[in-house]
């Protein structure tokens, strides 16, 4: 091979790595001295180094972890324990990572402060209480029947009711709801119309939510909580009824549902007949009969007609253990209250009407139904009646 010609001083200088010319010969790099390589480190030569690669240590995985619990202050005992782990390990193996294990070490070592300083004061729990009240943060439209809410605390059922927090219906709580009533139409109804609307759905859902009013206690009302117009604009167009203490401000404790999906069959029966006859007994006349006799005494043939119906039903149903005996006495004592109410159906003066009017009334809530609710395990405390209305409707929500 021929010696190549020198380089022009003025072309291009001789370089590795520079591709060569067309026709020109690669140049080839001289071999290494001896002794090249052994203990005297690694060179660059020309091309590329001679002898395999080293890489670099690797981080060590414990100080990684310390340093995601320090900057988390997630169990920070574990964090701290886990930096002075990894300092051990870096020293022992020659790892990287020395600085992630001091900063999770010393975060970790004050996240532990804190919870102690927390715990001691009443922080903690205080600060967890926040996050509940967070997260658990909804509105009264966002709700179903059947859920119960709590207030923010200071607010009462009878103010605005905007922002709640949605509790467990066994334990206490501010309000129950027993019934949603979608309103139609675009323009906002005014708050009259929609608390005509709520006060006339609300009282017939109640009766459907928890058809044994024995169940119902006298500290508890029901009411409407109304949409504002701003939210019927944003789209909040039903009236919410729900179950509250009468003294606003006070709780509930215990959920008032009583219908199919917590009554046996047993239970369903005997209400049923049992409502039959309330629904009637509610339309007693508001006239007196001084003032209109024959209206009352056609009242009075309702009641004796429905009592025979339900003494009928009660008859007709199998009844499981003890209250098939307990609930034929109740249907003995209706036949003989029907008696009563069809001699005052046909009372000839306002004495003999009030004679057998108060001699038919004495079943209500007597001994019978007392025991035929016990053998049936439902309430056995007789409510206070009213007129059905509620405490107070027309609530903001």
């Amino acid at each position: 091979m021929s010696t190549p010609p020198p380089p022009d001083p003025q072309g291009p200088q001789d370089n590795p790595f520079r591709a060569p010319e067309p026709g020109q010969v690669p140049p080839v790099a001289p071999p290494a001295p001896p002794g090249w390589g052994q203990g005297q480190g690694q060179g660059w030569g020309h091309g590329w180094p001679q002898g395999p690669y080293r890489p670099a240590p690797q981080v060590n995985g414990v100080a990684i972890a310390a340093l995601v619990l320090g900057l988390l202050c997630f169990l920070p005992a574990v964090g701290l324990v886990l930096g002075v782990i990894a300092l051990v390990q870096i020293k022992r193996r020659g790892e990287r990572g020395r600085a992630m294990a001091v900063a999770g070490a010393v975060l970790s070592s004050l996240g532990l402060a804190l919870w102690v300083l927390a715990l001691t004061t009443n922080g903690a729990s205080d600060a967890w209480q926040a996050i509940e009240d967070i997260t658990d943060t909804t509105t009264v439209s966002a709700l179903d029947v059947g859920d119960c809410f709590d207030l923010p605390p200071g607010d009462t059922i009878g103010d605005d009711v905007y922002d709640v927090h949605e509790t467990d219906c066994e334990g206490p709580h501010d309000a129950e709801i027993f019934g949603v009533v979608p309103v139609g139409g675009d323009e906002f109804p005014g708050r009259a119309k929609l608390r005509d609307v709520g006060n006339e759905k609300c009282f017939a859902l109640k009766a459907r939510y928890t058809m044994d009013p024995w169940a119902v206690p006298d500290d508890a009302d029901w009411y409407t909580l109304l949409p504002e117009r701003a939210g019927w604009e944003s789209g909040d167009r039903a009236v919410t009824c729900v179950y509250a203490h009468k003294d606003l401000g006070r709780t509930l404790h215990g959920s008032l549902r009583r219908d199919e999906s917590n009554l046996d069959a047993d239970q369903l029966a005997f209400l049923k007949a049992m409502s039959a006859i309330d629904d009637v007994l509610y339309t007693e006349p508001d006239t007196y009969p001084e003032e209109d006799l024959e209206l009352n005494k056609t009242w009075a043939g309702q009641v004796r007609d429905v009592l025979a119906q339900q003494a009928k039903a009660l008859d007709a149903h199998v009844w499981s253990g003890p209250a098939g005996s307990a609930v034929d006495l109740l249907a003995e004592d209706l036949r003989t209250a029907r008696v009563e109410w069809r001699k005052a159906a046909v009372a000839e003066d306002t004495d003999a009407y009030y004679e057998h009017y108060d001699a038919g009334y004495e079943f209500v809530d007597g001994p019978s139904t007392v025991g035929a609710r016990a053998a049936l395990g439902l309430a056995v405390t007789a409510p206070s009646y009213d007129d059905g209305s509620g405490s107070d409707s027309g609530l903001d929500v």
